[in-house]
């Protein structure tokens, strides 16, 4: 064996000889590309980063609450800062990783048109979209159909789910024509309308590293790896607009 390849192995075994596990709390909507930053992740670091996704709003009580995780990917940018006053994060240390995009869709091809007249119309008879107390993205879908003045005519068809992963399965399964979801969640499937910035405030997801992840060297890491161009790499080809 040459010396070169001696010491890459040697480097490759100290690595994971040293690799450390990363308790991480991921807004559902991110929940698919985290999978592949964190297999991304684990080869260039020797981490491993352990997920639990769903609704920022109940990660934040659960956090408060005392729930182990060491890293929170917010689905908006407010909860890590409440957080961080809160003293249950790392002052300093939170950014925005992904700036997100709402989504109108359905699976059915065709149904959904590329403006959003279908809203308008009302031809249908559910339309899905998360709990805006716990889920960023549904407060943007609120702010939409009260900024193209149909939100009180379509109240009536709102199928909840408990957080956007849950409202794409409503889509998905046919349990709601159509839906406000992510456009990371949706790929070229069905029928789409990504809703115009114009329409609602920012979406800017924002990790932090919090009070029981201070200190260790994976949940640093994992952190140091999101701003990486490997890491920003995935998060714009899952439709993500980067800061």
């Amino acid at each position: 064996m040459s010396r070169t390849m001696l010491t890459a192995v040697l480097t490759l075994v100290a690595t994971a000889a040293q690799g450390g596990e990363v308790q991480v709390a991921v807004a559902a909507n991110f929940a698919l590309p985290m999978q592949r930053v964190a297999a991304e992740f684990a080869r260039a670091s020797g981490h491993k980063a352990v997920i639990a996704s769903g609704a920022t709003g109940k990660f934040y009580a659960q956090i408060s609450n005392g729930a182990p995780f060491e890293v929170l990917l917010a689905a908006d940018d407010e909860t890590p800062a409440r957080l961080e006053r809160a003293g249950s994060a790392v002052a300093g240390t939170r950014f925005t990783y992904a700036i997100g995009k709402l989504v109108l869709w359905s699976a059915t091809p065709g149904f959904v048109d590329e403006q959003g007249e279908v809203l308008k119309k009302g031809d249908f008879r559910h339309l899905a979209l998360a709990n805006p107390k716990t889920a960023p993205y549904a407060t943007a879908a609120v702010e939409t159909l009260k900024k193209l003045g149909v939100y009180e005519v379509l109240a009536a068809k709102f199928v909840q789910g408990e957080n956007i992963a849950q409202t794409y399965q409503h889509v998905a399964t046919g349990n709601a024509e159509l839906g406000f979801v992510a456009l990371s969640q949706v790929g070229n499937a069905g029928s789409a309308w990504i809703v115009p910035g114009t329409l609602h405030a920012p979406i800017r997801q924002d990790a932090v590293l919090l009070k029981t992840g201070q200190g260790k060297p994976a949940a640093e890491a994992l952190l140091r790896y999101l701003k990486s161009d490997p890491a920003r790499a995935i998060i714009r080809a899952h439709g993500y607009d980067l800061p």
